[in-house]
């Protein structure tokens, strides 16, 4: 064999050890590839409507810091009703320094006096879906209204003892 054949054929043999097909980590199960669950998602009346807020997930159900937050889907149900989508969160944070840490949805179909149930789940980018947050049940109500600057009494502190 000539040299520079030989030369080529390591040169080919070489570069295919090195580059590989590609991949350059280690696959992972679906299930690990999904947004962790919402757990703190709550619900208050507000003036038109039911605001929810939750905090937003930090990593993949498998533990890594996740990157490619697309969105949440929101869920109603009234009384023992399957949950229905109602809406949609889009995130446009990604790439940013700084991101959103709390994300609210106001829910204006509701009446006062009515309790409605609610989850949210989140979404990738790329399709994959958290399991459904914690259940925030929420009766709608007329909100208190702010104190009055007028007629505010500012509380006269007690001596300690």
């Amino acid at each position: 064999m000539k040299p520079i054949a030989f030369l080529l054929i390591c040169v080919a043999f070489g570069n295919l050890v090195w580059l590989g097909c590609g991949v350059k980590s280690v696959p992972i199960p679906p299930e690990a590839a999904r947004p962790e669950k919402i757990l703190n998602l709550e619900g208050s009346s507000s003036n038109n409507g039911i605001r929810l807020t939750w905090s937003r997930p930090e990593n993949y159900a498998g533990g890594q810091k996740m990157r490619d937050l697309g969105g949440f889907t929101i869920n109603r149900s009234t009384g023992d009703a399957p949950f229905q989508k109602i809406g949609e969160v889009q995130v446009t944070d990604q790439g940013r320094f700084q991101v959103e840490r709390t994300f609210t949805y106001t829910d204006k179909a509701t009446e006062l006096g009515s309790s409605y149930r609610y989850q949210v789940i989140s979404n990738t980018t790329d399709g994959y879906h958290s399991e459904p947050s914690n259940i925030a049940t929420i009766v709608r109500r007329v909100p208190k209204p702010p104190p009055n600057p007028e007629t505010f009494v500012v509380p006269t502190p007690a001596p300690l003892h």
